[in-house]
C-alpha cells in the first residue's frame, strides 16, 4: 500500500506535464497559425498597394519627334486636357504670352536650322517654345531660355525668332493638347483649334 501511496503522487505529477505540455503545444500552434495568417494579410496589402497603377496626372509628360526636311525635331510638352472648359480666350488668354502647355515650358529641339516658308531661320538649338494666342493671328516664340517653369520668368530679350501664324479650325476635336509633326508641318492641336508653322 505504501508503494502505491508513493506511485499515485508521481503518476499525478507525469499527467499534469503532460496535460501542461499538451496545452501549450496546443497554444504554440495556435500562435504560429495566427502569425502566419496575419503575415500573409500584412502581405497581400503591400503587395496590392505596390501593384496599384499611379494616378495620371492632370498634364502628362508627352514628346513628339518628327523631322522638317534634314532637321530632326523633338517636342517635349505637358498636355493639358479641356475638361469641357473654355478654352481660348478663358483658360488661355488671349494677347498673353503662353508657356503652350502646362507645367514647364514646352521645349523644342532641332538638330539642324530651320528654313521656314516666311523665309525666317530658326538655328539648330534647343528653345523654350512659347505662344501669343489671338482670335485671329498667334506668334510662335522660340526662347533661348528653354529650361524654365511656365513663362512667369519669361525674358523678351532672349527671343531668338518670332514667327507669326493664322490659327485655323481642326477637322478633329483634340481633348488634350498635341503638337504633330507631319509632311514637313509643324502644328499645335487643342480643342477645335490648330495652329501651324511651315
Amino acid at each position: 500500500m505504501a508503494g502505491l501511496k508513493i506511485l499515485n503522487p508521481l503518476v499525478k505529477q507525469w499527467a499534469d506535464n503532460l496535460l501542461f505540455w499538451g496545452y501549450n503545444i496546443h497554444m504554440m500552434k495556435r500562435i504560429i497559425s495566427l502569425s502566419f495568417l496575419i503575415s500573409t494579410l500584412v502581405l497581400t496589402a503591400f503587395h496590392s498597394f505596390a501593384q496599384a497603377p499611379a494616378s495620371t496626372p492632370a498634364s502628362p509628360l508627352q514628346e513628339t519627334e518628327g523631322s522638317m526636311e534634314d532637321a530632326q525635331i523633338k517636342i517635349v510638352y505637358s498636355s493639358p486636357a479641356v475638361k469641357g472648359r473654355v478654352i481660348w480666350d478663358g483658360l488661355v488668354p488671349y494677347n498673353k504670352v503662353w508657356r503652350t502647355g502646362a507645367n514647364e515650358a514646352t521645349t523644342f529641339e532641332t538638330d539642324q536650322d530651320i528654313y521656314l516658308q516666311s523665309g525666317e531661320v530658326l538655328p539648330a538649338g534647343k528653345y523654350a517654345l512659347f505662344t501669343i494666342p489671338g482670335e485671329s493671328e498667334w506668334t510662335w516664340i522660340f526662347n533661348a531660355e528653354w529650361s524654365q517653369w511656365g513663362a512667369f520668368k519669361y525674358n523678351e530679350e532672349k527671343d531668338v525668332i518670332r514667327i507669326k501664324a493664322t490659327p485655323e479650325a481642326s477637322p478633329v476635336f483634340y481633348e488634350r493638347m498635341t503638337f504633330l509633326i507631319e509632311d514637313n508641318v509643324i502644328s499645335l492641336n487643342w480643342e477645335n483649334l490648330r495652329i501651324k508653322i511651315e
